[in-house]
């Protein structure tokens, strides 16, 4: 009876182990994605960029393990259209969220390369400022969705979590991190697409409507307490345009009511800086907790971490503080990291020029899907993988004007850069465009629009401008 018996049980675990393996799926070894999003951080702020002070050990290691672009630039040097544009690989003027207002609507029906992926088996999540309007509602392409309501609230912040809106207590930057942290942690059998967005490195304000913004008690930039100080008695090492008084910039040179004359008593001051640089630890320790916990599970190495910025910020080049809406260096370059062994070498830093619009379809392309035509960036791949081809050698830069910021209404251009020249057309504006030799003048301190020496070169950039344009889908009818 008893060898029956073992008998019995010794087929029933046969069947059993061999309904087992039937059911076995093959194993998806597709790569996670994590995407970390900072909101106006600049290209030159961590410390392996050349920051004089800052410390970021975990944004630098996704530097020195992968891939830090030299020239990496927005599109759109404003959030919401940045946003837009990383998460379509689209232009402004095609996706349609052109500027800050509240493109609710037209938000929902983006075409996401999250959207994308989730439609082709990635379990996604969206975690932070959504900020295309003040609608925090789910949008397309995400399973899991914890926003905030249009810029959000730095500390105690209300969020829509799954549906549900409620208030958090805490730090913005570490409920962020937190949140993300167990969506790493959840266990799946799906590869992951995680969109991390962060409030940081924004001031404490919340924005209407009409995309202006209302100081909600605590103004500035506020950093997690433990952060608070820390660099308190460091001095900036400003760049050589800092403070420096447009002379042959018309568009500079308006004179605003209410508003002093841009030169050296307009520019960011150094509490800001040091309020902004500790603002960013929390950023840089939650980038570093997502990766522990990576590794802590043996998927680090399968996990593309892309490390970015929607545009830059002004540290008083050309007396400016906070409009960073204009086509400067300062206000397009972003820093732009990917951490990913399978497909990039550690420490690789290219000269070709990337942007924004290319996020979408390199991150499509590592995940083995097709790449569509209604993406206007291109993959990276080909310079991950050595073999660059006909790359890029200019690009286009565009704003739409908007009234949040004095300075800049009425300041709409478009903008063309290539490797030495950029060329800046108004559009609004007679007699204010701006051209600029970038090998002789980096800092873009000198505007050769009337200098009959680069007649050819005005001529040469203007055509590139219209191609530029025709190129991408946009109809103009004033770049005469």
């Amino acid at each position: 009876m008893r060898l029956f018996q073992h008998a019995l049980l010794f087929l029933l675990s046969i069947a059993v182990l061999s309904g087992c393996k039937s059911e076995n799926k093959e194993l998806d070894t597709r790569p996670n994605i994590i995407v970390v999003l900072v909101d106006d951080m600049r290209w030159d702020e961590f410390s392996l960029a050349g920051h004089n002070f800052i410390k970021t050990p975990n944004i630098d290691r996704v530097a020195r393990e992968g891939v830090n672009f030299k020239n990496a630039f927005t599109t759109t040097p404003l959030c919401s259209p940045s946003r837009a544009s990383f998460l379509t690989g689209q232009y402004a003027h095609t996706n349609g969220i052109t500027d800050n207002l509240a493109r609710n609507e037209q938000s929902h029906q983006l075409e996401t390369f999250p959207k994308q992926l989730n439609g082709a088996g990635y379990e996604t999540a969206f975690i932070g400022k959504w900020h295309m309007g003040n609608d925090d509602s789910r949008r397309p392409g995400w399973d899991f969705w914890v926003a905030l309501k249009g810029q959000g609230e730095a500390v105690n912040p209300n969020l829509n979590i799954n549906g549900e809106r409620q208030t958090v207590e805490g730090y913005v930057t570490d409920i962020i991190t937190d949140y993300s942290l167990q969506f790493i942690n959840k266990e799946r059998e799906k590869p992951f697409l995680l969109y991390v967005s962060h409030k940081a490195l924004h001031p404490n304000l919340v924005q209407r409507d009409d995309g202006s913004t209302v100081d909600i008690g605590e103004g500035g930039f506020i950093a997690a307490d433990r952060h608070k100080g820390m660099y308190d008695g460091e001095v900036f090492e400003r760049r050589p345009n800092n403070g420096i008084a447009p002379t042959d910039k018309p568009a500079l040179m308006q004179k605003i009511e209410g508003l002093p004359p841009l030169g050296a008593e307009t520019v960011t001051e150094e509490k800001t800086i040091h309020e902004r640089a500790e603002m960013l630890m929390a950023v840089d320790e939650g980038l570093g907790a997502m990766m522990k916990a990576l590794e802590e599970t043996g998927r680090l190495d399968n996990t593309i971490v892309v490390f970015t910025s929607d545009h830059g910020y002004w540290y008083g080049e050309h007396g400016l503080n906070e409009e960073r809406r204009l086509a400067y260096e300062e206000a397009i370059r972003i820093p732009m990291l990917l951490r990913y062994p399978k497909a990039i070498k550690a420490g690789t830093q290219p000269e070709e020029m990337v942007l924004s619009i290319d996020l979408a379809p390199t991150l499509i392309e590592l995940a083995g899907e097709q790449v569509g035509p209604e993406r206007q960036g291109r993959s990276w791949l080909p310079i991950f993988n050595d073999n660059v081809q006909d790359w890029r050698t200019s690009f286009l830069v565009e704003y739409y004007t908007d009234t949040v910021f004095p300075r800049v209404h009425l300041m709409g251009y478009k903008a063309v850069r290539n490797e030495r020249y950029k060329y800046i057309h108004y559009l609004d504006l007679e007699g204010a465009d701006e051209l600029y030799d970038l090998q002789e003048d980096p800092y873009e301190l000198k505007n050769l629009i009337s200098d009959p020496a680069y007649a050819d070169v005005l001529t040469q950039m203007k055509d590139e401008l219209e191609q530029q344009l025709a190129a991408t889908g946009y109809v103009q009818n004033n770049l005469n």
